[in-house]
């Protein structure tokens, strides 16, 4: 007995030590401001409410027809590495800028990635391109929304590809069509075979808003699509777990605001933008979870700018 209870205070002692060795994590997004021709911002937060800025441009747009930077949606790999994705032109463009960095400050060389030329060479537009990270496979899904004349009446529909390395795609294929004008696809994991698609019905006037839907895979099909749960004019959507709550996070154009939602399951929504705070002139990017140490760096960095 008595070397039992030795062992059980050992034990004890070991996870709680193993728990307060465990780094620290913060909510960190990608911010640009308009008219998005300085490059990536930042900002963060401990609890999932209340933001801060990361003062200075981390990455200056040098790729795309018009080499700006909007839309910056970041994942992390399993490795460590950060890839970012990006809207690099307005109009008459085939793809989108992409660049990947191990700190958030050190930044490799930009691409180009042309995603639509092959596709269809009328293709007026390549925008707000979303990263999905698939941990288990090593695979990246890169979704975004085009127009091309002739197709949809010429309205925006969501394609998607697939991708282990940046470099070699998969077939470019429909990712989202609900039979009008779309835009700004987001996807959650909540488990195995689980996935929500949040996104912009981008109809315009009387819509432009965001709905929910279901699927089993990180590209669909999308089912079971919920009614709208922000007001007119939001955009940009992204989603955090914040203890068992959802938080989606969305930008209010017309208001130059951000607003919020809180749920659970993805069908009951509850306003909570009076209680959330995000820095002005910020706009919608894609928030992740990282250590504390990469956004203490971000900061140390920005105080030697």
């Amino acid at each position: 007995m008595k070397n039992r209870n030795i062992y059980l205070s050992l034990l004890v002692g070991w996870l709680l030590l193993c728990t307060a060795c465990s780094p620290r994590k913060v909510y960190l997004s990608t911010s640009f401001h308009e008219p998005a021709t300085d490059g990536l911002r930042f900002i963060y937060s401990y609890d999932g409410y209340h933001w801060d800025s990361i003062p200075g441009i981390w990455l200056e747009p040098a790729v795309g027809t018009q080499r700006v930077l909007r839309d910056p949606s970041l994942v992390q790999a399993t490795d460590g590495v950060f890839h970012l994705v990006w809207t690099s032109s307005w109009r008459n463009d085939y793809g989108i800028g992409y660049a990947s960095s191990r700190d958030l400050v050190h930044w490799s060389e930009q691409r180009h990635i042309d995603l639509m030329q092959d596709y269809d060479t009328l293709t007026h537009n390549v925008w707000a391109p979303e990263l999905f990270y698939e941990s288990a496979t090593g695979e990246y899904m890169i979704a975004w929304a085009s127009a091309i004349p002739g197709r949809f009446d010429g309205t925006q529909r969501q394609y998607y590809t697939v991708t282990r390395d940046f470099k070699n795609f998969s077939p470019v294929r429909i990712f989202y069509d609900p039979g009008y004008n779309s835009i700004d696809g987001t996807v959650i994991k909540r488990s195995e075979n689980d996935y929500v698609l949040i996104v912009k019905d981008n109809r315009k006037p009387g819509f432009s808003n965001l709905h929910a839907a279901f699927g089993t895979s990180p590209a669909g099909p999308w089912r079971d699509e919920t009614v709208a749960f922000t007001p007119e004019w939001a955009e940009g959507p992204t989603c955090i777990r914040v203890g068992e709550d959802y938080l989606i996070y969305f930008d209010l154009y017309r208001q130059y605001r951000y607003g919020a939602v809180r749920t659970r399951d993805f069908r009951h929504f509850e306003d909570i933008t009076e209680r959330v705070s995000v820095p002005k002139g910020h706009k919608h990017g894609t928030a992740i979870v990282v250590d504390e140490s990469v956004v203490e760096r971000l900061l140390q960095e920005a105080k030697r700018k």
